[in-house]
C-alpha cells in the first residue's frame, strides 16, 4: 500500500499576512488623500454660494459707482442665509470709506471649523476681477486660482 501526498491547497499563513500588511500600507495612502479631497470639494462649494454675490456686488458698483456695504445693499439674501453642505454663511462686509467690500464665506467643521476664504473685488475697464486668496482655510484645501492669483 502507498501513501499518496496531498496536495496543499489555499493560502498560506503568511501569504494572508502579507496581503493584509499591503491593504493596510494602501489604505494609510489612500484615505487622507480622499479626505483632502473631500475638504477641496466643500471649499469649491463656498465659492459657488458665492458667485451670485460676486455678481450683484459688481452690477451694483457698475450701476452706482460705489461698493455696496452689505448683502441687503447688494440685493441678496442675507448672510445667514446663504449657507450649504459644509458652509456656515456667506456674507459682504463693508470696505470702509469706499474701498471695496470683502465676501467672507464662513465654513463648519466639514472644512476647518469657522474658517473662512475672503474674496476682495477690483474694478478695472474690463470689469471686476476678484481675489480670493485671502482667509483662513489652508491653501491645500483652495482652488489653485484661489492660491495665488486673482479669480
Amino acid at each position: 500500500m502507498s501513501m499518496k501526498k496531498k496536495v496543499q491547497a489555499g493560502f498560506t499563513l503568511i501569504e494572508l499576512m502579507i496581503v493584509v500588511a499591503i491593504i493596510g500600507i494602501l489604505a494609510a495612502i489612500a484615505l487622507p488623500a480622499y479626505q483632502d479631497y473631500t475638504k477641496r470639494s466643500h471649499v469649491s462649494e463656498g465659492l459657488n454660494l458665492a458667485a451670485s454675490l460676486k455678481q450683484a456686488v459688481a452690477e451694483y458698483h457698475a450701476d452706482k459707482g460705489q461698493w455696496p456695504a452689505s448683502n441687503a445693499e447688494a440685493g441678496v439674501a442675507l448672510t445667514a442665509s446663504i449657507t450649504g453642505n459644509a458652509v456656515k454663511s456667506v456674507g459682504i462686509t463693508a470696505g470702509g470709506g469706499g474701498t471695496a467690500p470683502t465676501i467672507t464665506i464662513t465654513y463648519n467643521t466639514k472644512v476647518e471649523n469657522a474658517k473662512t476664504v475672503t474674496m476682495t473685488p477690483t474694478s478695472s475697464a474690463g470689469g471686476t476681477k476678484w481675489n480670493c486668496h485671502q482667509g483662513t482655510v489652508a491653501n491645500k484645501y483652495r482652488p489653485a486660482a484661489c492660491r495665488t492669483a486673482n479669480f
